[in-house]
């Protein structure tokens, strides 16, 4: 009897967990799973579901209702899905939709498997939330974490059935033809204010007078963007710091950059700096919660590593790899031998082994 596997969230359209989300369902679809993804509603410039997806959607496009009317919409929805295809377990990422899915699911048999994505001494720092996170959320018989530091500030009896499962990097980032322009260094992620472009931006502004070849390209889509380009305005670097927007061909990108580097204050696991990491880019990250970055780099071996909020760090770092070409050769040899530890057949194997496992239970 083929195995249902249920995936919820709210959109399919940009972010990391979005797009892992969207490349599990396609692997157990692929791999012999009737595989279902609900999502609350639809969004123009999706990620691309295999035909073999089921894909459901509540919402044709997001209705701005109340939060409670909306909720109890989009958990009515996913309780009648479940109850129509029987899923084996329901997977779910990102707090509203874990939330709804127990609501959803309760009185249910089905297993449910979540995710944390990012750093829950910020998502569940206080209130209702901290509630959710230490209540909650240890009611699934499952949960993957991205690193050790997430997974240890939840209960221990939640930590003791959990895996920690990095992000699936895809094939073709381990098979780019490089072919660096000097002094391109690039980033890549939503303009948001956990990002920190700013401080990146505030480096490179030092890094230019030293080397004046140099441009930093900014890749991604946010609320930030016009405040952004007003800062770079103001520094007077419009003809060397560049919002690209959003890129459909992200390894062409990483095939011209010489530096990647990446500037959060705060990232679950970074998939960009997995895919730069994987192209054989030198990386410069922060060494930021919940330890995503320091569990991909080791500090001067396979990349570097700076204090968050650390701009003076951030714009040391980048002229040391832009003086240092041997440094910079043999960092990006290391990060594709690093990278083969996060390669797409790697975790999907690990998540398809706890799949299975939590359902034979």
């Amino acid at each position: 009897m083929q195995k249902v596997i249920l995936f919820y969230i709210n959109q399919i359209y940009d972010g990391g967990a979005e797009r892992v989300m969207v490349n599990l369902a396609n692997h157990f679809a692929e791999s012999g799973y009737q595989s279902i993804l609900l999502t609350s509603f639809r969004e123009k410039g999706e990620y691309i579901l295999s035909p073999k997806v089921n894909r459901i959607s509540v919402e044709e496009e997001e209705r701005k209702d109340g939060k409670f009317k909306k909720n109890f919409r989009r958990t009515a929805y996913l309780r009648n899905t479940i109850k129509r295809y029987r899923p084996s377990i329901v997977v779910s990422f990102m707090t509203e939709p874990i939330v709804r899915m127990f609501a959803a699911t309760a009185g249910m048999s089905v297993k449910r498997m979540i995710s944390v994505r990012s750093d829950p001494k910020t998502d569940y720092k206080s209130g209702l939330r901290w509630l959710i996170g230490k209540l909650v959320l240890p009611m699934a018989q499952a949960c993957v974490f991205q690193t050790a530091e997430a997974r240890d500030w939840f209960p221990r009896r939640m930590q003791k059935r959990s895996r920690i499962i990095c992000n699936p990097t895809g094939d073709s980032f381990y098979h780019i033809n490089r072919n660096p322009v000097r002094g391109k260094i690039v980033t890549c992620g939503r303009l948001v204010a956990i990002k920190n472009h700013k401080m990146l931006i505030e480096a490179f502004y030092e890094v230019q007078k030293r080397f004046h070849e140099t441009s930093l390209e900014i890749y991604g889509e946010g609320e930030l963007k016009l405040e952004l380009q007003a800062f770079i305005d103001s520094l007077g670097m419009s003809d060397k710091v560049f919002l690209k927007g959003q890129t459909s061909n992200v390894e062409e990108v990483l095939s011209q950059a010489e530096l990647f580097v990446l500037s959060s204050d705060v990232e679950g696991m970074p998939n960009a700096l997995q895919e730069a990491l994987a192209a054989g880019v030198p990386c410069i990250s922060t060494d930021c919660p919940c330890g995503g970055p320091a569990m991909l780099i080791d500090d001067g071996y396979n990349g570097m590593l700076c204090k968050p909020g650390d701009t003076i760090g951030l714009k040391d770092s980048i002229l040391r790899l832009l003086e240092d070409r041997q440094k910079r050769e043999a960092m990006g040899e290391e990060a594709k031998k690093r990278a083969k530890m996060f390669s797409s057949d790697e975790i999907y194997r690990q998540w398809e082994e706890y799949v299975a496992e939590v359902i034979s239970e």
